[in-house]
């Protein structure tokens, strides 16, 4: 009997970090990928370490936050960066980090949502 193995699918968002969900390891590459965007403290914390679903939804939580943060820096920039003392050229170049830092974060949030769901998936056998 030939067993054929039929490719996962997978989002064009998933990160090329994380293996493709059901190959080899794809959990502990998950897990390794994950501790990467919260804080190195939670990375350490046994609950987050041994469920890897736990930390998924902290990472989600984290770069929400993060998106809240760089948002709002880029929505106050014009107007809190010139009591400063920033040059308008400074203003300008920061207003264009912090818009590219939200369009990162939110391709992030896509990854971090995709992984999420494939360990969700695959906790309860989908």
């Amino acid at each position: 009997m030939i067993m054929t193995v039929t490719p996962t699918r997978i989002s064009p968002d998933w990160p090329c970090q994380v293996k493709t969900p059901g190959s080899y390891d794809w959990e502990r590459s998950a897990a390794r990928w994950l501790r990467e965007l919260v804080p190195a403290r939670y990375a350490s914390y046994p609950a987050l370490i041994r469920h890897p679903v736990l930390l998924a939804r902290h990472a989600q939580l984290q770069v929400q936050q993060e998106i809240r943060v760089a948002r709002t820096a880029l929505q106050t920039a014009r107007a809190e960066l010139p009591p400063l003392g920033m040059p308008e050229s400074v203003i300008e170049h920061t207003i264009k980090l912090y818009a590219a830092e939200v369009r990162q974060l939110q391709h992030i949030a896509r990854s971090v949502r995709a992984v999420s769901e494939a360990l969700a998936g695959h906790r309860t056998g989908r």
